[in-house]
């Protein structure tokens, strides 16, 4: 088994950490159990590259269960949970290739590492693997059936190659799925950004102002949190129904150049490129603290931010600090990278538990329909969205009512008027 990690010594660490995380997962256990006896994905090789956390452990041994070969890689540098990644090889028996930290020529060795297993199936978060495939891997297109997407990066990117007919192989959009987003986006993306700014900075959030700039999914449940905490929040938006709606839940709504000369943080949800940008540092107050939680480093212009600062120091871990000409100081936190995962631990177990389970029931769905599938981006089948939602109710010990025979029939048809 090839693997490339940081240390295996950490594994019995890793281990009780999954297994912490396996508590709050009990409709991927579901699933699990059921993959042990049916083997559904039996003779797939399955490539994944996925934030390397406990969360993502449990994705992999249930795949593994299924029948799959499974070859894990992160989808982003500072993700990596170095302990996990080293229990999926010494007690999973899992092939992984991450190590928190790796710089960008590590990162991409380690996609064509798991590439090189010549999968099936794919499994991205931001289409890195999708896209390495389509520009520098050609050749294993032959093998491949299918593939999943777990964010909305990665969706953007895939719809826009499916849209230019460049796209090789069917793609299901996990991300797109209700339990997925709903929850994951929202609750999930919320607390833990929450917690990752936090842990790296031990500032108090209440009585400040909060810039969230986006306002889908993960910037609603990122201005709910913040407004739990106290902070003033204040939304950018380019969407003029999304500006509208933060609007009516209660937040002032401006662009980045007049939030830049009041935010004391600013955190960038949109999976766009340079939304803080070189105009919007030089209004910023003193002391500043800036952030990203969407998936790429590109929201901020770093670049830029860079060539103009007189000089850069590490104040804190994850904390980095830009001089700029005027003397004031901008903080920058985990590199522009995602936040949540860098300084933090992600998601909570209870809404990856949605998230992972939809990616195993779509690459099942892929190993038994793939011969019906075309190249392009799919959503998960309503069938497996509503049966993740009953199994994480019957978890919850939740009872909803059904529809009578009656209802059911009223709903379908036209005839019943007043």
């Amino acid at each position: 088994m090839n693997f490339d990690i940081k240390d295996k010594s950490l594994a019995n660490k890793g281990k009780l950490r999954i297994e912490w995380a396996a508590v709050d997962m009990p409709v991927l256990k579901q699933i699990k159990q059921r993959f042990e006896k049916e083997k559904p994905l039996s003779g797939m090789r399955l490539a994944a590259c996925l934030h390397v956390t406990t969360e993502t452990a449990m994705l992999m041994e249930t795949l593994k269960a299924g029948g799959a070969e499974v070859s894990l890689c992160a989808s982003n540098p500072l993700s990596t949970q170095d302990d996990v990644a080293a229990s999926l090889v010494v007690n999973s028996g899992i092939s992984v290739h991450a190590i928190k930290g790796e710089d960008n020529q590590t990162y991409y060795k380690h996609i064509n590492s798991v590439l090189d297993t010549k999968p099936t199936i794919t499994m991205d978060d931001g289409a890195d693997l999708v896209s390495t495939i389509h520009k520098d891997r050609k050749d294993l297109l032959s093998y491949l059936v299918g593939g999943t997407e777990e964010t909305t990066t990665g969706v953007i990117r895939l719809r826009s190659m499916a849209k230019d007919n460049v796209l090789k192989f069917p793609i299901i959009a996990v991300n797109d799925a209700e339990t997925k987003h709903f929850f994951d986006n929202r609750y999930g993306t919320g607390q833990s950004t929450i917690d990752g700014i936090i842990r790296a900075t031990n500032r108090l959030l209440a009585g400040g102002n909060f810039v969230i700039a986006g306002y889908g999914w993960c910037g609603r449940g990122l201005a709910r949190r913040a407004e739990g905490q106290g902070a003033h929040v204040i939304v950018t938006e380019v969407d003029p129904l999304k500006a509208l709606e933060a609007v009516m839940d209660g937040y002032r709504v401006m662009p980045m150049a007049e939030a830049a000369k009041v935010g004391d943080i600013f955190c960038t949800l949109t999976g766009n490129k340079e939304v803080i940008a070189k105009e919007h540092f030089l209004l910023m107050k003193d002391g500043a603290i800036v952030c990203n939680s969407g998936h790429f480093n590109v929201e901020i212009d770093l670049e830029t931010l860079a060539k103009i600062a007189k000089s850069r120091r590490m104040v804190r871990d994850f904390v980095e600090e830009f001089t700029l000409p005027s003397g004031k100081k901008v903080n920058i936190l985990a590199e522009g990278r995602l936040i949540n995962l860098a300084s933090a631990e992600g998601h909570p177990s209870c809404v990856m538990d949605m998230s992972f389970a939809n990616q195993s029931l779509s690459a099942e769905y892929i190993a038994k329909n793939y011969k019906e599938l075309k190249n392009q981006v799919y959503n998960v089948p309503t069938a497996i969205d509503n049966q993740i939602a009953l199994l994480k109710l019957e978890a919850m010990e939740i009872n909803i009512d059904k529809l009578t025979p009656a209802q059911a029939q009223y709903l379908s048809s036209w005839q019943e008027g007043t």
